[in-house]
């Protein structure tokens, strides 16, 4: 909700004591409670109207098909949410049939040039990926609206991570760290030898980080995503 609330206030600011229909789709019963709380605690969102659907996307699309409804929307976000999606060209077709004429469909997620698109390009058929999430990047998401014939625009968000514990044996956050890079529960302790150095490897070419001061810095820069109706 934390995202959500800064967007409701440029909404606000913009258009003065309108009232705003907020619906969110999120499926896990934890995260619908922290936005509540983070709700209930800020001040000026009586012109808010908040709808929780505690379901997933697809969940979502299917019970609106189910009971016939097609509500349209003004402005649809989806920030750093597709990589939990299973089919994302459809999630995205879907969501934008639901815009109004003069909406827009928002979508924010790691960019094709980042360490993220660079490593994951190599190595996530190597990688024991769950089934909650996808490697996923803008790279990916621009083939999709392309093949569509959709219009948008794109901007990039420049970003590094400070990365230098994982080249630290033993290092706890660096170990964390690499779990999180590769979305791999105790990666440093599973992942086969050769695996692992060709990883630390790849994680200190340019393409992945730059090193600056003595600090490997991964490139962590998201994409912008802005799809006309």
């Amino acid at each position: 909700g934390e995202i959500d609330l800064l967007i409701l206030s440029k909404v606000q600011a913009r258009y003065p004591g309108v009232t705003i229909n907020n619906d969110v789709i999120e499926p896990s019963p934890d995260q619908i409670f922290k936005y509540k709380e983070r709700v209930a605690e800020t001040s000026n969102l009586e012109n808010v109207k908040f709808t929780w659907h505690e379901e997933t996307a697809y969940e979502y699309e299917s019970r609106m098909n189910a009971e016939k409804k097609s509500k349209k929307w003004d402005f649809i976000h989806m920030i750093q949410m597709l990589y939990y999606v299973k089919d994302v060209p459809g999630t995205i077709r879907y969501f934008h049939s639901l815009l109004e004429a003069q909406a827009k469909l928002l979508i924010i997620l790691v960019s094709g040039t980042s360490g993220w698109g660079r490593l994951w390009k190599k190595y996530s058929s190597s990688f024991p990926l769950d089934d909650l999430s996808s490697y996923v990047s803008s790279a990916d998401i621009k083939r999709i609206l392309d093949s569509a014939g959709l219009k948008y625009q794109l901007h990039e968000l420049p970003s590094y991570m400070d990365i230098t514990s994982c080249f630290i044996e033993g290092n706890t956050d660096g170990e964390l760290l690499l779990d999180f890079l590769t979305e791999t529960y105790e990666f440093s302790k599973t992942a086969p030898p050769e695996l692992k150095r060709q990883v630390m490897e790849e994680l200190r070419k340019p393409e992945c980080s730059e090193e600056r001061d003595g600090k490997v810095l991964f490139n962590n820069s998201l994409s912008v995503i802005v799809i006309e109706p």
